[in-house]
């Protein structure tokens, strides 16, 4: 399902707001009011579904506010869109965090929207994720439009990747130029977001019979490794959203978006951004696509967030 027909069940679009070029050339972008994408959103503290308008009130009061997508769904996407539009509406200034850039790109992202280079030269040094024209540039250009900043949250694959292989360790090793790319404090205890992975890494094991004692150590090895790269992914968008949220002007909003295991269940990422900003407010959003919206069973997924997003699923 395309984004235009994720979106095409709407109230409307409202006010036209402004319409921009690309710096450097490129097709213009048009940033009207999002219009409310095809959901159905359920209150979990509420226990019952609300309409659009009244979730983006709602949400629009806090300080923080995190998206867990699903990242395969067009519809997810125009959701997004529509909630950082929202809470633009409600707010005026909003600070965007995102998952999907790495922060060595930051100083490219700034010049981007900054309008010191085109879209072209940006997307060719920051290593966008796959399908980022449909998925993430309505957000990124909503943002470049309203001049609102963006963050790049996350760290470098690289340095993810060398923690997956030998451990937090390695971040002893690194030069200070990766080491900055690291949030100062990364802390990866074994709690309920560790039983959490470890039983997402146990169900995507390969069977072929019985585990044996080793294969059973080598594969706990594996998981606290690979756990360990998570932590140091949420550590370094949990650092980001406080640091945003610190250094933004009075009266902003914080929206970050990641995938929806990093902030489901107020773990990850978010647990780490409020360790570092213990008095800021905040909400967190789940997607989680259906295929029939009238069927969506929110006490199902109540657990995971303040409000679960249903979406409907690509057939």
């Amino acid at each position: 399902m395309s984004r235009r027909s994720a979106s095409s069940l709407l109230l409307g679009a409202l006010s036209l707001l402004t319409t921009a070029c690309l710096p450097g050339g490129g097709r213009a972008y048009t940033t009207e009011r999002a219009p409310e994408p095809a959901l159905r959103i359920y209150d979990s503290k509420a226990s019952r579904f609300v309409s659009f308008r009244e979730f983006a009130n709602a949400v629009a009061k806090a300080d923080m506010v995190f998206f867990g997508e699903q990242h395969d769904d067009p519809a997810t996407h125009a959701a997004e869109h529509a909630v950082m539009a929202a809470l633009g509406e409600r707010r005026g200034h909003v600070v965007v965090t995102l998952e999907m850039f790495e922060r060595d790109v930051q100083p490219l992202l700034d010049q981007y929207l900054g309008g010191v280079i085109g879209e072209k030269e940006f997307l060719a040094g920051a290593r966008p994720w796959d399908r980022y024209t449909t998925d993430y540039r309505p957000m990124v250009e909503l943002a470049r439009v309203r001049g609102w900043p963006v963050v790049a949250a996350n760290v470098p694959r690289r340095l993810a990747s060398a923690v997956s292989r030998r451990g937090l360790a390695v971040l002893d090793t690194m030069n200070a130029r990766d080491r900055g790319y690291v949030a100062k404090v990364n802390v990866c205890p074994k709690d309920a977001y560790y039983e959490k992975f470890a039983a997402t890494m146990t169900g995507h094991s390969a069977g072929g019979g019985p585990p044996t004692a080793a294969d059973q150590s080598a594969m706990a090895q594996m998981t606290d490794r690979f756990y360990e790269a998570q932590c140091l992914k949420d550590e370094a968008m949990g650092e980001a959203v406080a640091d945003a949220y610190a250094r933004a002007p009075r009266g902003s909003v914080i929206f970050h978006v990641d995938g929806a295991f990093h902030s489901d269940s107020r773990l990850g990422t978010v647990e780490r951004a409020l360790r570092r900003a213990p008095k800021a407010s905040s909400v967190v959003l789940t997607a989680v696509p259906v295929a029939d919206l009238g069927k969506a069973k929110g006490s199902d997924h109540a657990s995971k967030a303040d409000y679960v997003l249903f979406t409907r699923a690509p057939k």
